[in-house]
Parts: C-alpha cells; sequence; structure tokens
C-alpha cells in the first residue's frame, strides 16, 4: 500500500512540474525616443515604470519595449511585422508620429501609416492603443491642428481607445524636459505612466 501510494505521490509531482506554465500576455511598447528612454538611465523610463506596476498590479502581464530613437510612422510601418512575429503581443501601446510632425512630414502619410501598423496588428488579434502628440506652435497653427487632429481621426476610424497626448499635464513645464526641451526628464517618467494607465487599465483583463 505504501509502495503505491508513493508511485501516485511521485507520478502527480511530476505532472504538475510538467504542466506548462500559464504564459503573461503581452503588451508591446511601440515608439519612439520619448518611449524607448532617449537621455535616461536604464529603468527610468515610463515603458519599464509600467512592467514594475504590472508586476504589482497584474503579474499577468509582461511589457516589451520595442521603440527606437528617431522611429517615425514609415520606420514603424517597416518594422511592425518582424516584431509583431517575434513578440506575439496581445495589445500594442502604438505612439509613433512625433518625428513625423517634427520633420513637417505629409499627415495624409502618416496617417495611413498608424492605419496601417494598426492593421497589421489585428491582423495578429492584438488590440491596440494609440498614442496622440503635439507639436510646438511654431509649426503654425494649421499644420499643428491638423497633426493632433490625425490621432482623433485615426482613433475614431479604427475604433481604438486613444490616449489624446502622451505629455499630458506637464507639456509647458520647462523642468521636466532635458536640455533638449523635447526629452522629458526621470521625473516626468512617472507622470506619463500615469497618462497611460488611465486608459490601459480598463483594457487588462479581470
Amino acid at each position: 500500500m505504501f509502495s503505491r501510494l508513493f508511485v501516485l505521490i511521485v507520478t502527480l509531482s511530476v505532472a504538475l512540474l510538467s504542466a506548462p506554465a500559464t504564459l503573461a500576455a503581452t503588451i508591446l511598447v511601440y515608439g519612439d525616443s520619448l518611449s524607448a528612454g532617449y537621455g535616461l538611465s536604464r529603468g527610468e523610463d515610463w515603458a519599464h515604470l509600467l512592467a514594475l506596476r504590472l508586476q504589482e498590479k497584474k503579474p499577468d502581464y509582461k511589457v516589451v519595449n520595442a521603440s527606437i530613437s528617431g522611429e517615425t510612422t514609415l520606420g514603424g510601418v517597416k518594422r511592425i511585422d518582424d516584431t509583431l512575429r517575434a513578440h506575439k503581443p496581445d495589445l500594442v501601446i502604438l505612439a509613433l508620429g512625433a518625428n513625423d510632425g517634427l520633420r513637417g512630414a505629409d499627415l495624409t502619410v502618416m496617417r495611413n501609416n498608424l492605419e496601417r501598423i494598426i492593421a497589421a496588428a489585428r491582423r495578429t488579434n492584438a488590440r491596440v492603443m494609440l498614442v496622440g502628440m503635439r507639436i510646438p506652435p511654431n509649426y503654425g497653427p494649421s499644420y499643428t491642428e491638423k497633426f493632433q487632429q490625425v490621432f482623433n481621426e485615426v482613433a475614431k476610424s479604427k475604433r481604438v481607445v486613444l490616449v489624446p497626448f502622451l505629455l499630458d499635464g506637464f507639456a509647458d513645464r520647462r523642468e521636466y524636459f532635458q536640455a533638449d526641451n523635447l526629452h522629458p526628464t526621470a521625473g516626468a517618467q512617472p507622470l506619463i505612466l500615469e497618462t497611460i494607465w488611465k486608459s490601459l487599465a480598463p483594457l487588462l483583463k479581470k
């Protein structure tokens, strides 16, 4: 009897150890230098802070930051398929467009590129959250207004959740920016996280 019980216990233990662990859902941050942590020490960027928050509040999620400094929406289109294949995200935080605006890019092309990235993500059954940006007023009121409107139009036409402005709440506060007056400091990263979290949290499974 003892030997049979021992064999049963061992068998069950092996089965439990061999059972595949529950895979964490992947959130892909797909942006430019504002999300890549330009000028910051490792672990200070908002995407890393998001990963830490998820470990605490939603441990069944993990974050992959595939952001690249200098990236444009066209660059995002060119690498999206490979990135999706590599990481198989469940949700994509799309935060591109700032460099398009700073370069005075054709806004129709920018809009098409954002839509193409969203379409690619949806082909893999990944959900998308779009993050909007704004550019300095010295680009002229017409261009700056139309630039901002692109994100609203894409979110509406593609029916994705929109974070209206990545730098909401501190864009006019010089102390939250590095010497170039473009990239947020480490002190601004928690503020960005809160802006992202407001829209992201409702998308996470209970």
